[in-house]
């Protein structure tokens, strides 16, 4: 028997009830929420890049990487939003999609922290 794949009403469900909850979030919420002045076409945003990242469906395009880069986040902030994420797609997906999308999340993280730093490091040298 093979795996079946995420759905797309799974990472919907997904994506709705984590920002729901980081919208509320007294670490990482008002990051979030004083950048983002619309929260539904955000959402739909994110649907489609959780279904380019999971389903290769290619729907999003940008670049998230500077996107997060122009954020004040530090590395707590991104321990936090992968906490939060983990809880949430346990709660709404099945066990072997949750850890799926868990584990690509906390690669993703992985490399937004790597670019943070590597910012960080390339300003500091620059202002010597």
């Amino acid at each position: 028997m093979t795996e079946q794949k995420i759905t797309e009403e799974e990472i919907s469900k997904l994506v709705d009830r984590f920002y729901a909850k980081v919208q509320l979030d007294p670490e990482i919420g008002p990051i979030f929420n004083e950048k983002i002045e619309d929260w539904p076409t955000h959402l739909a945003l994110l649907k489609n890049f959780w279904s380019t990242v999971m389903l290769t469906t290619g729907r999003y395009k940008g670049d998230p990487m500077m996107t997060h880069l122009q954020l004040p986040l530090e590395p707590s902030h991104f321990n936090r939003w992968l906490t939060l994420f983990a809880e949430t797609a346990k709660e709404v997906m099945a066990p072997e999609h949750a850890a799926s999308i868990i584990a690509k999340s906390e690669r993703i993280a992985g490399n937004f922290k790597a670019g943070l730093a590597y910012q960080r490091s390339s300003f500091a040298s620059a202002n010597l």
